[in-house]
């Protein structure tokens, strides 16, 4: 592999103090870093969003190293796909093992390159490792070839279904959750028996290298996992070095970009696009249990979270009440560097400038802020940000926030709710609170979303076995479960004739007494 850090990121999270010491270093290298990334040549170098202090240099990979890595996969590839599944589990597992046993290093690289609290980071790096560990046990299971039922037209045919890998797959990942929403695609392709090339975010180069370089000790020799470092470019040369699959996560608009490249040579992907995702209160809701969910959903990772919580509808009866518990637990919020802060930093810059704009476009229309408002806007930190009654016009309904911004509007019942919820090019994940059963199953049956929870956010993230998608501009295709290790495989059908049929009608020399005969079954079958 090419790719290196050259220098080691600091060993300890920097304090509050330390944010106001370094805020005029932070003004001085804002034009010279845009969005926290400064390219020099051929070099990616890191900086901690919190203070802007140099984390690390990484290579700034081209099309040449990108197609060598590739090939480089292709050869291990082999080697790997030839262990089956219940060889590829033991490595896998560990793998696993070795993450979990260095898993605090891994935490202070996250929490150095996107600025999220200790314990946030912590959370993250475990429920990826659930998934690693899930993907590993039941690939075989779900992969291995198997019998399924010929029915009696074909009964002389011996049947079976098995998935094949399919190569090598590209993964480009995202910077708000750089472990566990890769290890989502990871994972499960290399359960698959697939090789794969990880693109980290260039904003969170370290944490991919840090993965790749733990499975490098473990196989030197055998490149499965590998690491490709860089910008943009980096990942187009990615999409266009004919790997097998892509699997990509992060914006509608980038999602458009990768597909376009992917078509080029008609390279299959999956992806996840982001969200705009809707929070619906019942009338009968525990709304204590609501508010706090609503609080995390929303102002969790500082909002930098496709399936948080950005829009809540909220039926009339309890609204004002709902929008109270809701305010007293976001005033309590404060951002923050240091270890009892809520959230930390936006890690990406420019998305500071995305926030204002959605906050000021829902005043201007009419919102109310019963929580902070545009002054709470201090990068490159957001104070939590609570809106009510905003049209639903106004881009802090339609697109995606992507900070900590709640929206909460009300509706008169449940159906208004769930049209609302629907009306978006967004449909990722949704949720709805309710103490009746039934009601809370008949509106997550109607919700336009890959995912629903009831009475809970994100509480399908620890659930390995549910595949995670979405539809419209949030995506297509499925990582987790078992239609997650099925997304990575390629499907192949086996018929065996063990005797000759009966009624042999695949013949040019069919007799006409079988015809009539296999007529008669049909229409006795079919027609009563």
């Amino acid at each position: 592999m090419t790719d290196s850090a050259q220098n080691s990121p600091p060993q300890t999270a920097p304090t509050a103090t330390s944010l106001t010491e370094t805020e005029r270093k932070r003004t001085e290298q804002k034009k010279a870093v845009p969005n926290g990334v400064e390219h020099r040549s051929s070099v990616l170098t890191s900086y901690d969003p919190r203070t802007s202090e140099l984390l690390g240099d990484y290579a700034m990979m081209g099309a040449d190293e990108v197609t060598r890595t590739i090939r480089e996969a292709k050869s291990a590839q082999k080697w790997w796909a030839g262990l089956g599944s219940s060889g590829r589990k033991r490595w896998l597992l560990d793998w696993k093992k070795a993450i979990a046993k260095r898993a605090a290093d891994l935490v202070e690289v996250v929490v150095q390159e996107t600025g999220k609290p200790h314990d946030d980071a912590w959370l993250e790096v475990m429920l990826a490792v659930e998934h690693l560990d899930w993907a590993a046990k039941n690939a075989g299971k779900v992969l291995d070839r198997h019998k399924v039922r010929s029915g009696l037209v074909a009964m002389n045919q011996a049947s079976s279904v098995g998935y094949e890998p399919l190569g090598v797959v590209g993964v480009i990942g995202p910077w708000n959750y750089p472990v566990y929403t890769p290890m989502g695609s990871i994972a499960y392709a290399l359960a698959a028996g697939n090789a794969v090339v990880f693109k980290p975010s260039e904003l969170t180069p370290g944490t991919g290298t840090w993965l790749a370089e733990t499975w490098r000790t473990l196989a030197p020799n055998q490149p499965v996992f590998q690491v490709v470092t860089g910008d943009a470019d980096t990942g187009a040369a990615l999409c266009r070095s004919r790997v097998d699959k892509v699997s990509f996560t992060g914006s509608a608009a980038t999602a458009r970009k990768v597909l376009a490249i992917c078509a080029e040579s008609l390279t299959p992907a999956v992806i996840e696009g982001g969200g705009k995702d809707a929070m619906i209160v019942g009338g009968d809701a525990k709304l204590d249990a609501a508010a706090e969910a609503a609080v995390f959903g929303g102002m969790g990772n500082a909002g930098q979270t496709c399936v948080g919580v950005e829009r809540v509808y909220v039926v009339e009866t309890v609204f004002d009440d709902f929008v109270a518990l809701v305010e007293t637990k976001a005033r309590k919020l404060k951002p923050g560097a240091d270890r009892g802060a809520a959230y930390g930093p936006m890690t990406r810059e420019a998305q500071v400038e995305v926030v204002r704009d959605h906050v000021r476009d829902a005043l201007d229309k009419g919102g109310t802020a019963v929580v902070g408002g545009l002054d709470s806007i201090r990068e490159p930190y957001i104070q939590p940000i609570v809106l009510v009654d905003v049209p639903e016009d106004s881009i802090a309904v339609t697109e995606e926030t992507f900070g900590p911004v709640l929206v909460i509007n009300r509706v008169r019942d449940l159906s208004e709710a769930i049209a609302r919820a629907n009306a978006t090019s967004f449909a990722l994940g949704a949720s709805v609170f309710t103490q009746d059963t039934r009601t809370g199953q008949w509106v997550a049956e109607r919700l336009r979303a890959g995912v629903v929870t009831i009475n809970s956010v994100l509480g399908f993230a620890g659930v390995a076995a549910l595949p995670f998608g979405g539809v419209g501009d949030s995506g297509f295709g499925r990582i987790h479960g078992a239609d997650g290790l099925r997304e990575f495989s390629r499907v192949k059908s086996i018929a065996r004739q063990k005797r000759r049929a009966p009624l042999h009608l695949l013949t040019m020399d069919r007799k006409a007494r079988h015809l009539r005969v296999s007529k008669w079954v049909f229409k006795t079958r079919h027609t009563r």
